[in-house]
């Protein structure tokens, strides 16, 4: 039962990390200018640039950072399974990673240019070397990984403060073609995937973290003195921070999203499990749809993008175009109504079927040379 429990605090958090992520990703699909736009953010000089502040420092890199945490903690439980049933690891487990990396890059081609999977792909392939090493070895990658990171923004920060620039978006693509998007993406897939200066390193550390912070049981009823320490850290040190590069500038929007922000996540993972293990055990609509996210992580990932794509585009509803002028307060209700149908939609789903739909697609590629290879050596001689 214990363990049970872990797993569905597990499925809540995931829910609600995959939600955090739309409040990030929102910001992109509703400006005008799309994904070129996303990094000009507004001046809090005026009630809707101020507002529009607050809302992004609200969500901005948290939420993928936490989901970052918990794609460590999946790559434990993973090794943990592979070694209680004697099975060679990495082994398959490889083959999942390169399944992300295709779904990764047809995310990023067809839908989202900003996509995280293609990362998480290339350091679940490290992480998995690593994971069954000593301590002392993942101690030592965790602390080069972060030494690195922070270097890394840390001297970029500095370049864009003392020279006044500020971080580009890349080219522009015209949102009311979907082939130029994807030809833009495909052309520019060098400054798009560039993020992975910083994302590489930073999911390195966080997914190192995740596997230590599980088998330190901080997300268990019985560990609420590490879910104290790091609601200390990610909310008494990380929020501070966080709003003051939030609201510094342009400049600094490298150490807001990249430094500060995975900060406050680690407040994120303590204080979910701290509220949930003081909660009844009946679980509510919002906790049943919460889970029900989590467990479809990757269709709702995927699928609010998509449909954020068509409803905002010029080549969809073009609605980013048509309420250009009152944001950012239809962005907050179109976060609920995308939030809304997630919810709906995966509890409908998971009602019906054990596993979301590319959930099933994906363990259906995962399985089926392994498969293969049960046949082959079943007919061998």
């Amino acid at each position: 039962m214990a363990g049970s429990r872990r797993v569905a605090a597990l499925d809540v958090i995931r829910g609600i990390a995959i939600l955090g992520t739309l409040g990030t990703n929102i910001w992109i699909f509703t400006d005008p200018l799309g994904a070129a736009g996303f990094l000009t953010t507004p001046a809090p000089d005026s009630v809707a640039g101020f507002a529009e502040t607050v809302l992004r420092f609200l969500t901005n890199g948290k939420f993928l950072a936490l989901l970052s945490l918990l794609f460590g903690i999946g790559l434990e439980l993973q090794y943990r399974a592979a070694v209680r049933r004697g099975r060679r690891w990495p082994g398959w487990y490889l083959w999942r990673s390169a399944l992300l990396l295709v779904e990764g890059l047809l995310h990023y081609v067809l839908i989202f240019e900003f996509d995280v999977l293609m990362y998480y792909a290339v350091v679940s392939v490290l992480v998995a070397f690593l994971v069954g090493r000593s301590e002392r070895v993942q101690r030592g990658w965790l602390i080069g990984a972060a030494a690195l990171h922070v270097t890394v923004v840390g001297l970029l920060t500095a370049v864009l403060v003392l020279s006044d620039a500020t971080v580009s978006g890349g080219a522009a693509a015209s949102t009311d073609s979907w082939r130029e998007q994807v030809g833009t993406r495909l052309t520019e897939f060098g400054a798009y995937r560039a993020e992975a200066l910083f994302a590489i390193p930073l999911s390195t550390v966080l997914f190192l973290a995740g596997v230590r912070l599980w088998r330190a049981g901080a997300l268990t009823a019985a560990g609420r003195v590490a879910q104290v320490r790091l609601m200390r850290i990610g909310l008494g040190i990380g929020v501070p921070l966080n709003l003051l590069t939030s609201f510094a500038g342009q400049e600094w929007f490298l150490a807001d999203r990249y430094l500060a922000a995975p900060l406050v996540a680690f407040g994120l993972l303590g204080l979910v499990p701290w509220l949930l293990h003081r909660m009844r055990e009946e679980a509510g609509p919002l906790r049943c749809g919460l889970t029900a996210v989590g467990r479809s992580a990757l269709s709702c990932y995927v699928g609010q993008n998509l449909v954020c794509s068509i409803l905002c585009y010029g080549w969809g509803f073009g609605l980013a175009a048509a309420f250009a002028d009152a944001r950012p307060w239809w962005i907050v209700a179109l976060f609920a109504c995308v939030c809304a149908l997630l919810l709906l939609l995966a509890s409908w789903w998971l009602s019906r079927f054990s596993r979301g739909p590319l959930e099933q697609v994906w363990h259906w590629a995962y399985q089926a040379p392994q498969r293969s290879r049960e046949r082959v050596d079943a007919t061998a001689p």
